[in-house]
């Protein structure tokens, strides 16, 4: 059986892949989300010659060299024996054997360009005509201490790497040693050199969120000219960023275990040529078969036959299969699986799940975010347990004052360092858009990121300002958007808003304002107002009841339409939020096509969640059936429903019947004696003077401007005595006032009541043991292995029938 072996950079030229793009549609769809470019373009046509600039190269061989191999087991059906690549060709190589997907294998290879580009105080040449003794010799000879060894091509062909000033001090040196020739190369950075090492240390943080598979084929490794083992896969990509490539000596291990056919994947035949020296130069060497080669390579490998998820994620909706038809697995969940229940093999894990580019963006490792809940309930402590185990949490910050959110904020920035992942509420305030404004100025203050926008049906200065003031203009005229916008949509309408660009007489206000610079204004014309849309489903906040199976099609095809109106360069991803509080349900949004899920309600009823113990035990012998719909507070006289608990309290009923009154009489005096003293009675334990009295005191210093038109509008008086009702049974569930249980307002989906039912007789079945980053990762390894066993049943015959299917 053969070796197979692939290039890397060097071996890029214009129009290479040419046959092979439309042959794979779903990886290049793939390849252009995380990209953010088009791949196909950049191959075929380098624009701005941008296929030599390192970001750009490598990830444009790295899948071409995948699409290659691809091609070569549709058409031949033929597997190596070994695997092998030159420097960034190891990556492919890598791939090939099953340690990563395209996605996760890509998403490395982005990054590894971006970090290589930046390398700037260095340079390479290429010595031929001797050997290493001699060029060491000759370094140490002339003091050029700064050079080093970075490529052992051929016994003959050796690269050398260092400071740029020290490369061109050698050329005379080798230029005047007979036999030998010096050829400086085009390259900005001295690339496998200890001048390499920021570069290292900055990759080494970005690999060790992604759990790489041992190889399922044996790999040889640039750093030790030895097959990978088990466990050391993040450590020798790592490694091999500032260490010599040593290919000459894995040809010869290779050539060793009597391997002498060697097949190049891949554009060019680079390789072929040097493999070919190798042979003439220099000799097998003596080393043991690794285990696994040999006669058991001959036997299928599922692994290494598996097609990347990348092709099972199509960009459009129309081309989107479902995952669970493509994914084939042996493993059966458990009821609460940990991440070993999955089937070794199978691929399918829990940070495999979701799009690569949510997790990439936001630096996660999984594609699971906990959403806000009001007035800290999600907070700072639940923010930090998400962010120090991978996933990422929203700080609650509805009904929380500025000193409070700004003491929380250092708090998680404290905690989990630098360019922490973390995410703070940004709620809408049609009533007092000055709140909206005072929030936004405090968050650009701080330097917030990340936000998720709730509860908007038109989009607000506040909110546009937010977003625009985080774009910069990067290199070749990328824009760089700093403040991400996560917006919660459950209403067609409101998706179109945020999929399109901000508002043209919003933008023209702010920058006459001089709130947004020119460049700024001119952006915004090509950027949607969101990043992502959290499309939300009937859940415990405010929503329109919908169904996900309903809600995240019509979204998704949405997106695509305002993608390709609007031309944006990258897509707009789609989370899912509402009812998840179990793997069944998990795992339906994520066959839906959602790049991400959003949890809710389960997590109040955790330790780190910003509520009463008395409402957490109240929650913890919740089922699916102990919910209601109450009167949304915010939004009170519009009508909108938030979902409550019903079991064991009078809340729901009691504040409905409020929003009744209301809808029938222009005035509190208007409600006859009976009912109007039962209310102030039983619901408000005081009259409805004294309510307003304390409502006019907190508007006093809010807006003055509501009290004005209060005094002018009975009606508006009355809503606001009645939203008060609503807002204090909010607060006596969050202090957990064990006299007033009865009014408690505590928001809850029967996501909750399906979690309880899910944990039960497991060490979470007590909140107390709860903790919101262990219920996300047992959330995602257990969607991980059901998966996996259903996906068993619906496996292609073919491993690669499934990628290529229009």
């Amino acid at each position: 059986m053969a070796v197979f072996v692939f290039p890397g950079q060097g071996a890029q030229r214009k129009g290479m892949g040419a046959d092979l793009f439309d042959r794979f549609r779903r990886v290049i769809g793939a390849a252009d989300e995380i990209l953010g470019y088009s791949i196909k373009e950049l191959c075929l046509e380098n624009p701005d010659q941008r296929l030599n600039q390192t970001q750009y190269t490598q990830p444009a061989l790295f899948t071409i060299n995948a699409l290659s191999y691809y091609q070569r087991l549709e058409d031949q059906g033929v597997r190596p024996a070994y695997l092998a690549g030159h420097s960034l060709g190891e990556y492919s190589a890598l791939l090939a054997a099953g340690a990563f997907d395209f996605e996760t294998g890509l998403l490395l290879v982005k990054k590894r360009g971006e970090l290589m580009s930046k390398a700037d105080k260095g340079g390479m040449a290429a010595v031929f005509g001797l050997r290493e003794d001699d060029i060491l010799e000759a370094l140490q000879r002339h003091g050029l201490r700064r050079l080093h060894i970075a490529n052992h091509n051929t016994p003959s062909q050796i690269v050398i790497s260092g400071a740029a000033e020290e490369i061109q001090r050698a050329k005379p040196v080798f230029d005047g040693i007979a036999g030998a020739r010096y050829v400086p190369l085009n390259v900005s950075g001295a690339f496998h050199s200890p001048l390499m090492a920021e570069a290292r240390e900055e990759f080494a943080a970005y690999i060790a969120r992604f759990d790489l598979r041992n190889p399922g084929i044996p790999v040889v490794s640039n750093v030790t000219a030895r097959p990978y083992v088990d466990g050391r896969a993040s450590q020798l990509l790592t490694e091999q960023i500032t260490s010599s490539v040593q290919w000459t000596d894995s040809i010869r291990y290779l050539m060793g275990l009597g391997e002498t056919d060697f097949k190049e994947i891949g554009p060019g035949n680079v390789l072929t040529k040097l493999v070919q020296q190798i042979k003439q130069e220099a000799t097998p060497l003596s080393a043991p078969r690794p285990a696994g080669a040999g006669p058991e390579a001959e036997r299928p490998s599922p692994v290494a036959e598996r097609p990347s998820p990348a092709a099972e994620r199509p960009s459009p909706a129309a081309e989107r299969p479902s995952p669970v038809a493509e994914r084939p697995s042996h493993a059966a969940p458990r009821a609460i699986a940990p991440a070993a229940d999955v089937a070794e093999g199978s691929g399918v894990t829990a940070g495999s799940l979701g799009a690569a580019s949510f997790r990439s963006d936001y630096r996660l490792r999984y594609a699971c975010i906990a959403g806000s809940m009001r007035d800290g309930i999600s907070s700072k402590e639940l923010c930090v347990r998400m962010g120090k185990a991978g996933f990422m949490g929203f700080l609650g910050t509805a009904g929380m004052t500025l000193p409070a959110i700004e003491s929380a904020v250092s708090f998680i920035e404290r905690e989990l360092g630098a360019g922490a992942s973390y995410g703070v509420d940004l709620p809408s305030n049609p009533a007092l858009p000055e709140v909206e404004e005072e929030m936004v100025d405090l968050y650009l203050r701080l330097g917030i990121r990340n936000v998720e926008a709730s509860g908007y049906i038109q989009l607000t200065p506040a909110l546009v300002r937010f977003r625009l003031k985080g774009l910069e203009c990067g290199a070749n005229g990328a824009i760089l958007r700093k403040n991400r916008v996560l917006a919660k949509v459950s209403r067609p309408e409101i998706a179109q808003a945020f999929c399109s660009p901000a508002p043209a007489r919003i933008v023209e206000r702010l920058l006459a304002a001089g709130k947004i610079s020119a460049a700024q204004a001119e952006m915004a014309r090509r950027l949607p107002m969101a990043d992502d849309l959290t499309v939300t489903a009937d859940c415990a906040g405010s929503s329109d009841h919908g169904a996900a199976a309903v809600l995240l099609p019509t979204m998704i095809r949405l997106r695509d339409e305002a993608v390709k109106q609007h031309g944006y360069a990258q897509t707009i991803r789609i989370g899912a939020a509402g009812g998840i509080g179990t793997p069944e349900a998990a795992l339906a949004a994520f066959v839906l096509g959602a790049d991400y899920i959003v949890t809710g309600s389960i997590n109040q009823c955790t330790v780190e969640a910003g509520t009463s113990d008395a409402v957490k035990d109240m929650l913890q012998g919740v089922h699916v059936q102990d919910t209601d719909y109450a009167p949304a507070s915010d939004m009170f006289e519009l009508g909108a429903k938030v979902q409550v608990l019903k079991k064991g309290v009078f809340f729901a009923a009691r504040a409905n019947k409020l929003y009744e009154l209301y809808r029938h009489h222009g005035a509190l005096e208007e409600i006859d004696e009976k009912t109007s003293t039962h209310v102030q009675q039983k619901y408000f334990k005081r009259s409805f003077q004294q309510v307003w009295e304390e409502t006019r005191a907190l508007l006093r210093e809010k807006s003055p401007r509501e009290i004005e038109r209060a005094e002018r509008d009975p009606k508006h008086r009355m809503a606001l005595v009645f939203k008060w009702y609503l807002d204090h049974a909010f607060k006596l569930a969050l202090r957990g006032d064990e006299g007033n249980k009865v009014d408690f307002q505590v928001y809850c989906s029967p996501a909750l009541g399906a979690f309880n039912q899910w944990v039960t007789g497991t060490e979470l079945e007590s909140w107390r043991n709860r903790h919101a980053d262990v219920i996300a990762l047992r959330l995602m390894e257990s969607t991980a292995a059901l998966l996996a066993h259903v996906a068993q049943r619906y496996a292609p015959a073919h491993p690669y029938a499934a990628m290529n299917a229009a």
